[in-house]
């Protein structure tokens, strides 16, 4: 399994912005995110494939988060934009060894340990 490590998280106000990022130990990984709130299950949020050729969006970040990676660095980027209240969760970054821009979780077999996103009203 490749290691992932998350940064970028923190508080904001609603409307502002971050960029969160995800570095891997090795490259060639399809990269997502996916989110978990208090008491609620961990959803996916968005994917890119390793060629970066391909991403995926959930429907309640279309819009307003972008998803990009460089793979010289081997990082992912998750720009989060036009931040709302409901988006305040734990963000996991997660990869496989594949081309995929999977909505499942088990699709991947790595994850991060996680940054938290708080959106203050």
């Amino acid at each position: 399994q490749v290691q992932l490590v998350e940064s970028g998280g923190g508080l904001v106000q609603a409307g502002g912005s971050l960029r969160l990022s995800c570095t891997a130990s090795e490259r060639g990984y399809s990269m997502a995110w996916f989110r978990q709130a208090p008491g609620k299950e961990r959803e996916f949020v968005a994917a890119i494939s390793w060629g970066g050729r391909l991403t995926n969006f959930a429907d309640s970040v279309k819009g307003r988060f972008t998803i990009s990676r460089d793979s010289d660095k081997n990082t992912c980027y998750l720009q989060v934009n036009s931040l709302k209240p409901e988006d305040t969760a734990k963000y996991y970054c997660a990869a496989v060894r594949r081309t995929s821009v999977s909505n499942w979780d088990g699709a991947y077999d790595s994850w991060g340990q996680g940054t938290q996103v708080t959106v203050s009203s």
